[in-house]
């Protein structure tokens, strides 16, 4: 299946850069957050690779979702995508932008891609191995490189969102006098913590699980760990939430090993 998911993602990345290269159509959603046609020709091309390989496997896609489109996911293993986190990076012309592709059973993601195109690399994970791929012309160059979470230090490194901070996480590092930290966008974050270059990402603002579905996975196989703020089990597969719409996270600490 991950061999799957890998290919697909290079694909979606493929067409992303064309479009990224000659200038995106950008629309905005009711929230305000961006919209491209990168998003769009991008998850058409998972969902079809997805339906073609995996019939019986439900997929909660974001574009999809904000078009009224949500199966049935009850009692069953299905995909989240997004096609392309961090639009806003996208935008700009910044290379923090991922493709974001994973499987979740039971309310845990047990496989999980992340293709950065503009960065061409690529991190998977499933089980208890997680490794990372450099990505040239649309295929893996070289070999799948096993990565790992790293042990945290008496001085642990931070990374935040780029355009979604908040009070609260500042609040956070300053009590646990975290001083060093650097701005990363979209769900890179989860992969710098799997191969070790950082060692917690505390999100005290709104994300949705298909941000987050896939690095968590790519974490959880490198020996890290999400978790709910209290410390409670991070779980996928949320609907019919009295506070919240369906498939939107809670705050969460991801970290690596303690």
């Amino acid at each position: 299946m991950l061999e799957i998911l890998q290919r697909s993602s290079i694909a979606a990345g493929r067409a992303i850069m064309a479009i990224y290269n000659a200038g995106p159509a950008v629309t905005y959603k009711a929230d305000t957050s961006p919209v491209t046609d990168a998003d769009h020709r991008a998850e058409r091309i998972i969902l079809d690779d997805l339906a073609d390989a995996f019939p019986d496997i439900p997929v909660i896609a974001e574009e999809a979702v904000a078009a009224g489109h949500v199966p049935d996911i009850a009692g069953k293993r299905f995909f989240l995508v997004d096609p392309l986190d961090g639009t806003k990076e996208f935008v700009e012309r910044n290379s923090h932008f991922t493709v974001n592709i994973a499987l979740i059973e039971d309310g845990v993601p047990v496989a999980g891609v992340v293709h950065a195109p503009a960065l061409g690399v690529i991190y998977a994970g499933t089980g208890k191995m997680a490794v990372k791929a450099v990505v040239e012309a649309g295929r893996i160059a070289g070999s799948w490189q096993p990565i790992e979470c790293r042990k945290t230090s008496h001085r642990p490194v931070a990374l935040i969102s780029r355009w979604h901070n908040s009070a609260e996480t500042l609040a956070y590092l300053a009590e646990h006098r975290i001083t060093d930290c650097e701005a990363i966008g979209s769900s890179l974050k989860f992969c710098l913590l799997a191969e070790g270059y950082a060692d917690i990402y505390p999100r005290f603002s709104r994300t949705m699980e298909w941000d987050t579905a896939a690095g968590d996975a790519i974490l959880r196989a490198a020996g890290g760990e999400t978790l709910l703020v209290d410390g409670n089990p991070f779980a996928y597969g949320k609907r019919n939430q009295p506070n919240d719409s369906d498939f939107a996270n809670p705050w969460f600490i991801a970290r690596g090993k303690g």
